[in-house]
């Protein structure tokens, strides 16, 4: 049941997630998770400045209330469930930015004047790291 990956910096998408709250698939009979997973490969692979992210994928991430949700994760850091995303390079690029700042940060915690626009919403649950609960 478990598939191991390289334990980077990642965004975990799931990737049966729901196109909208109301609406499954899209009009090819695509799930919103799979059209997000592509425009986050596509718009990585557009920037260099995206190349340490690592942009993974697995059926349901248990979040079916809301769609298109993504895990945000790094070693030693807060982790964040996020989703209500819309399945396109705009906000596969506000989470990219998210994630780099994310990545430099020393916990996991960015500060709220640094987010794009484009996370601003879409946090849903903070996770702490294996073996740690936060302070704050």
């Amino acid at each position: 049941m478990l598939t191991p990956v390289d334990d980077t910096l990642a965004i975990v998408a799931c990737n049966t997630c729901r196109f909208a709250p109301d609406q499954r698939e899209n009009g090819s009979g695509i799930r919103g998770g799979a059209a997000f997973v592509a425009a986050l490969l596509a718009v990585r692979a557009s920037d260099p400045r995206y190349a340490g992210i690592a942009v993974q994928q697995m059926p349901c991430l248990f979040s079916c209330t809301e769609h298109c949700s993504v895990h945000l994760r790094a070693p030693g850091k807060v982790g964040y469930l996020l989703g209500r995303f819309q399945p396109d390079e705009d906000a596969a690029r506000a989470l990219l930015d998210y994630a780099l700042a994310y990545g430099e940060s020393e916990q996991g915690r960015v500060p709220f004047k640094q987010w794009p626009q484009g996370v601003k919403g879409h946090f849903i649950a903070r996770l702490p790291p294996a073996g740690f609960v936060t302070d704050s």
